[in-house]
C-alpha cells in the first residue's frame, strides 16, 4: 500500500463528515521506553512502581475506566510483554486487546500497534504510558473535541515568558505566550486518517516526534485541549516525586 501528501489529502476529505456520540474508540499505548534518561534503574521506567502501582499501569487503568475506549494495545519491550498477562487478571484490565513488540522509534511503535486495533476502529487514541497521572476525564475531553474536529490532543498553557535564542544562548525575540501550548497525549485522532498518514511517512521516508506533527507533515489540523499540568510524563528521576505528588493530591481531594 502506498500514500502520497494528495492521497492522503483527498483521503481527509472524503471521510470528513458531521460529528455524531459514540465512536469506536482504539486506545494505543506506547510502553517500550527504557528509561536512559533516568540513569542506573534496575528496571525500566514503565515498570517503575509508584504506590505500590506501575507506571504503565496507572495508564492502563486510567483507559479502562474512560467510558470512551472499547479497546486497548499496547506496544512494548518485547521482554516485558509476558508481564502484562499478569496485569490483565491482577488489575482486570478487561480492555486491554493485546499486546505487540514495539519498533525502534515511537512512530514504528504506533506503526505496529495500529495494525492490531480492530476493524470497527473510527479513532484511535494515542498515548505515552509514561504518562501515568492522565485521567479518564482528560482523555474524554481530548476524545470529545477529536469527534468534532477529526484530531485533537490533550496539552496545557505556558504560563512562563518565551524567548527564542540563537545557537549560543542569545536571546533574539520573545514569543506571545498565548500562541504557546506544550503537547503532551493522548492525541486522537480519526483511524482511517491515522493509518493513511503512516503509511504515507513510511513510504516517504517521514519522521515525526508525536503523532500531530505526523497529521501536520499532510495538511491537517490538530485541535489542542487543555487539560491542565498534571499530565506529566515520567522521564528524570525527579519526575517520580512530581508524579507521586499529584497523586496524594488526587487521592486527598476524594476524601
Amino acid at each position: 500500500m502506498s500514500f502520497s501528501m494528495s492521497d492522503v489529502a483527498n483521503l481527509i476529505r472524503s471521510i470528513a463528515g458531521k460529528p455524531k456520540k459514540n465512536y469506536y474508540t482504539s486506545a494505543i499505548v506506547l510502553a517500550g521506553g527504557s528509561g536512559t534518561r533516568m540513569g542506573e534503574l534496575e528496571t525500566t521506567k514503565q515498570m517503575l512502581d509508584i504506590d505500590g502501582i506501575p507506571v504503565v499501569v496507572r495508564s492502563l487503568l486510567a483507559f479502562e475506566s474512560c467510558p470512551i475506549i472499547d479497546e486497548i494495545i499496547v506496544a512494548a519491550k518485547k521482554d516485558e510483554i509476558p508481564i502484562y498477562k499478569e496485569f490483565h487478571k491482577k488489575y482486570k484490565l478487561s480492555k486491554l486487546k493485546t499486546v505487540v513488540p514495539g519498533g525502534e522509534t515511537r512512530q514504528a511503535s504506533v506503526f505496529s500497534a495500529l495494525r492490531a486495533v480492530d476493524e470497527k476502529s473510527e479513532f484511535v487514541a494515542i498515548h505515552d504510558g509514561a504518562r501515568c497521572c492522565i485521567t479518564p476525564e482528560m482523555i474524554e475531553i481530548t476524545a470529545k473535541s477529536a469527534y468534532k474536529c477529526g484530531a485533537a490532543a490533550a496539552a496545557s498553557r505556558v504560563s512562563d515568558t518565551v524567548k527564542i535564542v540563537d545557537k549560543n544562548g542569545y536571546i533574539e525575540k520573545t514569543i506571545d505566550r498565548d500562541t504557546v501550548w506544550l503537547v503532551s497525549t493522548p492525541q486522537i485522532i480519526k483511524t482511517d486518517i491515522y493509518r493513511a498518514c503512516a503509511y504515507s511517512a513510511r513510504e516517504n521516508g517521514l519522521l515525526a516526534t508525536d503523532d500531530c506533527g505526523l497529521l501536520e507533515a499532510h495538511g491537517f489540523k490538530i485541535k489542542l485541549c487543555d487539560v491542565g499540568k498534571d499530565n506529566i510524563k515520567i522521564t528524570k528521576k525527579e519526575d517520580i516525586s512530581a508524579a507521586k505528588a499529584i497523586l496524594s493530591k488526587r487521592t486527598e481531594e476524594q476524601k
